[in-house]
């Protein structure tokens, strides 16, 4: 369901807007299209942060693990 807002913004974004939108679009189409762009940018954004934050604590064990058998390894000449 849609609902009416009002948003004030600065003549150069109107006209750039209407020009996107052509002689037969509209401007809440043309905004609604770049806002939800905007927030699946954002949430993906968001995500691959968390990701990343979860890989690099995965990492940080598995090269603790890594370091703990290497100091048990006899390494040749020793």
């Amino acid at each position: 369901m849609k609902r009416k807002t009002s948003v004030t913004l600065s003549r150069d974004i109107l006209v750039a807007i209407d020009r996107l939108a052509g002689s037969r679009g509209s401007r809440s189409a043309v905004i609604e299209r770049v806002l939800r762009s905007y927030v699946e940018h954002q949430t993906r954004i968001s995500r691959d942060a968390e990701e990343l934050e979860r890989l690099n604590r995965g990492a940080e064990r598995l090269n603790a693990e890594v370091a703990d058998v290497l100091a048990f390894q006899a390494w040749p000449g020793e």
